[in-house]
């Protein structure tokens, strides 16, 4: 029986396996297997590429618009209507329209950022065909026009994309890092609870073959009268509960694989085997430098100085709307009609315009003075809540930490703790086989075992979660020494 506790013992710590379902169909994975494979193909990494996919296209976007355009467009018609007109003398009359128009213009645009205006340089060629009884035809070209429209003291949306729409993509790289690792974490916790309900399989099948044992023996004791019925009955109630257990623990280890199925995408017909590996890393944190590395690398950062922006900007719109407004179109360009194409680029004229647009609210009844206050009132808002933001997450930071670097005393002492429950359970059961002790303290016995069992294997899950959320936290792999966020680049 004692050969019987140790190789189980060994099953349950190295080699936690889906009995039953070995061969050809079966996946074998380690923890670290399930993490790459979580991170490859479950919902939440697919989830989190998509998201990092359009925060990188909208930069890409972004980046474009600060980039000049070149466009080459034409609109030609045909026009044969009667139209109501009016005549020089001043009399009206309807008159039959007959004519085509085509047109080429090729532009050239540019956005200026520092002061939100728009400077475009084109060059243009229309003909207008006078069709009917009498066809004729003129050519009209702009071989050179430059036109700069600007406001002059609106909101200037250029300058205010250029310093959020960075931040915006830096937020979505460390997000999409931070992201990975809590997929790990997750992915940890999946994979215990499968290695936990094995464990508690192992255990129920263990118990059971012997409180079989005992009940076998305890029934030729009873027959000889060292026992009285009672404790006989207890024996027999023992073997009567763990039956019952092994039928519970066999119905949790299953939900506990279709979890794990789920959560790597993998089809239900798909046998896994988990091999939990009881070793862990040897190393500790410093708080000071985990501080400053989530400082540098944690999304919660950015998402603090990006409400600042935003909540900026838009004081700055309300502000733009809620007085004086004047804006200004300047275009300059050479141009000149004739019959014949050469002819329309020769001899060129100058073209000038300017306009100029000014509105001034009179009367809104306190409406746009009201909308900065608001505005003013959500800046400081979301400077107060930053400042609540940041004194919770320095503190998120220094409790993960300090939970890590404690946890790995708390295995040790987790696994101390079973290898003693075991010693204590093979004394208690020789005890009782001798005659020496009741069954109340092979209960016992029995009861601290399991729980130890338990509580090991709940301490490395622990562990392994408070591992990866450090990694969250931080973007930094200090096992290895290396930054996370260089292992996530994403461009195509």
């Amino acid at each position: 029986m004692r050969q019987l506790i140790k190789i189980s013992l060994l099953l349950v710590l190295l080699n936690v396996s889906a009995a039953g379902h070995a061969g050809s169909d079966t996946v074998r994975l380690t923890m670290r297997d399930v993490i790459r494979m979580a991170q490859e193909s479950s919902p939440q990494a697919v989830q989190a590429r998509n998201t990092f996919e359009s925060a990188w296209l909208s930069y890409r976007s972004y980046k474009a618009e600060m980039l000049p355009t070149l466009s080459l467009s034409s609109s030609p018609s045909l026009n044969r209507s009667t139209n109501y007109v009016t005549l020089p003398d001043g009399t009206e009359q309807y008159a039959r329209s007959n004519s085509m128009r085509n047109n080429l213009s090729l532009d050239l645009t540019q956005n200026v950022w520092f002061t939100g205006g728009t400077i475009s340089l084109s060059s243009n060629l229309s003909r207008l065909d006078l069709l009917g009884d009498n066809p004729s035809h003129t050519y009209y070209s702009q071989p050179l026009q430059i036109s700069f429209s600007q406001s002059l003291n609106g909101y200037n949306s250029f300058k205010w994309n250029r310093k959020t729409q960075p931040i915006e993509y830096r937020r979505a790289r460390k997000q999409y890092a931070e992201t990975m690792e809590l997929v790990a974490s997750q992915a940890t916790m999946v994979f215990f609870g499968l290695v936990s309900a094995q464990t508690e399989l192992e255990i129920a099948k263990l118990n059971m073959a012997a409180t079989d044992t005992l009940y076998t023996y305890g029934l030729g004791r009873y027959n000889i009268g060292t026992i009285t019925e009672n404790e006989l009955l207890q024996l027999e109630l023992n073997k009567l509960n763990q039956e019952t257990n092994i039928i519970n623990t066999q119905m949790s280890f299953d939900d506990a694989v279709d979890q794990l199925r789920n959560f790597l995408n993998l089809s239900s017909d798909t046998h896994i085997e988990v091999i939990a590996d009881d070793s862990i890393p040897h190393f500790s944190v410093p708080l000071e430098q985990a501080m400053e590395l989530a400082r540098q690398n944690s999304p919660d950062m950015e998402s603090m100085e990006l409400n600042r922006l935003n909540s900026e900007s838009n004081l700055a719109y309300y502000k733009s709307q809620a007085g004086f407004k004047a804006s200004i179109y300047l275009r300059l360009g050479l141009a000149q009609t004739a019959d014949e194409l050469p002819e329309s680029f020769r001899n060129l004229n100058d073209e000038q315009s300017v306009s100029v647009s000014i509105s001034i609210p009179i009367l809104d009844w306190g409406r746009a003075r009201g909308r900065v206050k608001i505005a003013q009132n959500n800046l400081e808002l979301t400077r107060m809540r930053n400042e609540q933001n940041e004194v919770s997450f320095e503190k998120t930071v220094t409790r993960t930490v300090a939970q890590f670097n404690l946890q790995e005393k708390q295995v040790e002492i987790a696994r101390r703790t079973m290898q003693t429950a075991q010693h204590r359970y093979e004394v208690a059961r020789h005890l009782y086989v001798s005659g020496n002790s009741t069954i109340l303290d092979l209960n016992s016995a029995i009861t601290s075992k399991d729980s130890a069992y338990r509580g090991y294997v709940s301490a490395l899950s622990r562990y392994w979660q408070l591992y990866y959320a450090v990694r969250s936290l931080t973007a930094y792999d200090f096992m290895n020494n290396e930054l996370i966020e260089q292992q996530v680049e994403y461009g195509r």
